[in-house]
């Protein structure tokens, strides 16, 4: 048989294995199949730089193999990540002008000086965020925190699928929003 006549049976197979995960992935024990419908969620935001981008892929592949904790602070990095990059966008001018006092000749650099809480409060007053969707990402930053230090947390599947959908959920948010 000439290969273009397996793509049909291919793309038969492709199809049955995605609406096979879609099933499966309504199942609490079915953690791959879960990951993967979440993965179909990521791939329709294509705001994300190749950065952010690769942070939120390693937060798949964490939550893949039950690295949960590190699941939490893949997918905040991203964000953290994404927010920078929106903190800068018109060259950290009307950052400057609402927080004078910091440090940094980039966004890199100031987030040496600023604890992340700060950079995620002034998208408030910057008209990025309103203060609810400010608040929704401290809870973010609270929970990675619990993640990323020694704490009594240890959250399952659920949880960090949940995390990781809202974190996507707020860059989404965040996209049509603009400095310039």
């Amino acid at each position: 048989m000439r290969p273009e006549a397996y793509t049909p049976w291919l793309l038969r197979v492709q199809n049955f294995e995605l609406e096979a995960h879609k099933i499966l992935g309504r199942l609490e024990s079915s953690g791959a199949s879960r990951v993967v419908v979440l993965e179909q969620t990521y791939d329709s935001l294509a705001l994300l730089n190749l950065r952010q981008d690769d942070m939120l892929r390693q937060a798949l592949r964490c939550a893949e193999h039950g690295l949960y904790r590190a699941a939490h602070v893949m997918a905040w990095a991203a964000c953290m990540d994404y927010i920078e990059d929106k903190l800068s966008e018109d060259g950290l001018v009307k950052l400057r002008a609402a927080r004078p006092t910091w440090l940094g000749h980039d966004i890199h650099e100031m987030a040496e000086y600023v604890p992340e809480f700060q950079l995620v409060e002034v998208l408030q007053p910057l008209r990025l965020a309103t203060k609810n969707e400010k608040n929704a990402l401290i809870g973010l930053l609270r929970k990675r925190n619990e993640c990323a230090h020694p704490t009594g947390y240890l959250p399952g599947l659920n949880e960090t699928l949940g995390y990781i959908a809202e974190v996507l959920q707020r860059i989404a948010k965040l996209a049509p929003k603009s400095l310039v």
